[in-house]
């Protein structure tokens, strides 16, 4: 019998074995590795929705142009509410402050959302820019905002919120030849708070090589910013308008409105303030002096005036006399 050859089979089939059992490990370990690796981005994910931050109200957009119009000076002279037509909502501008940033709000008569009406801002481009620069305008961009006032908003879940929802519109101007464009529209949205962040909104004259834009000899060029389809009763803001030229430049404001009427009367109180401040008793005692010393001359010039008068009547009396005669 061949031993060698016997033990040398025996050997070989221990090895054999022993690797087949590592290799069983090696799966079985994978294996076990996979699985980890493949439960741990939805444990991972389960738990960063459970601690995730709830939404914050929207911020105000603030004005990155030189050239925008603010509303920052309180001035809205250039601006005016179109409520004369069937379908307008009815209301009236000023200047409001929201998280520290002014801009023009229409503020509804709160019967928007049952009419049905449109909320409508009417800007006048000739009182904010020269008309060399109103010829060159081609486009307009502005920032919408809306809120809420009441809570007629009914979301999916039939919930009744005061919050306005969508919100969109759109706009269009006069133009040269007595003619009305009719721009783009513009939206956004709100669903959980009270007022919405900032919709963009741009109006391009893309007619303008056939005329259809603003012209140098426009004593008037106004351009309609309108909000219509609102879900909830609320107001309409106005921020951050810009004028570009067909190179998307923009055009500096150069207003020829004047200041607001409210600027205007404080300015005229603060004067009349400091008028009144550098008044004495003295100051009063001597003007009223004055008006008593005119008023005692004017007596006695209007007395001696009379008694002349009375000599020359007497005189004339006495010749008359002396000719019957």
């Amino acid at each position: 019998m061949d031993y060698k050859r016997i033990l040398a089979s025996a050997l070989t089939l221990t090895l054999a074995a022993a690797a087949a059992g590592c290799g069983d490990k090696g799966s079985s370990s994978e294996s076990s590795e996979t699985t980890t690796a493949s439960t741990e981005p939805s444990t991972v994910a389960a738990t960063e929705a459970t601690t995730e931050a709830p939404p914050e109200p929207p911020k105000p957009v603030e004005a990155t142009d030189p050239n925008a119009i603010t509303f920052d000076d309180g001035d809205f002279s250039f601006a005016s509410p179109k409520t004369g037509d069937d379908d307008s909502a009815q209301g009236t501008l000023e200047v409001v402050e929201v998280e520290g940033n002014k801009m023009l709000r229409f503020t509804d008569d709160g019967k928007n959302h049952a009419n049905g009406t449109v909320q409508k801002i009417q800007i006048d481009a000739v009182k904010l820019l020269s008309h060399e620069n109103v010829a060159k305008v081609r486009s307009i961009e502005f920032d919408v905002y809306a809120d809420a006032t009441a809570e007629d908003f009914k979301n999916d879940d039939g919930e009744f919120l005061k919050t306005p929802g969508w919100v969109g519109g759109g706009g269009g101007a006069n133009v040269a030849g007595d003619k009305w464009y009719q721009f783009g529209e513009w939206s956004g949205g709100e669903y959980n708070f009270e007022m919405s962040g900032a919709a963009h909104a741009e109006f391009k004259f893309v007619l303008a090589a056939g005329g259809q834009c603003w012209d140098e000899t426009m004593d008037e060029a106004v351009f309609l910013i309108m909000r219509w389809g609102a879900q909830n009763e609320g107001n309409m803001y106005v921020d951050n308008i810009v004028f570009y030229d067909e190179e998307g430049k923009s055009l500096p404001i150069e207003k020829t409105a004047g200041d607001a009427p409210a600027a205007a009367d404080e300015s005229a109180s603060e004067s009349q303030e400091k008028v009144d401040a550098t008044i004495t008793a003295e100051d009063e005692a001597a003007i009223d002096k004055a008006v008593d010393d005119g008023l005692a001359a004017a007596e006695a010039a209007l007395a001696e005036a009379n008694s002349k008068a009375d000599e020359v009547i007497a005189e004339a009396s006495s010749m008359a006399a002396d000719m019957r005669r």
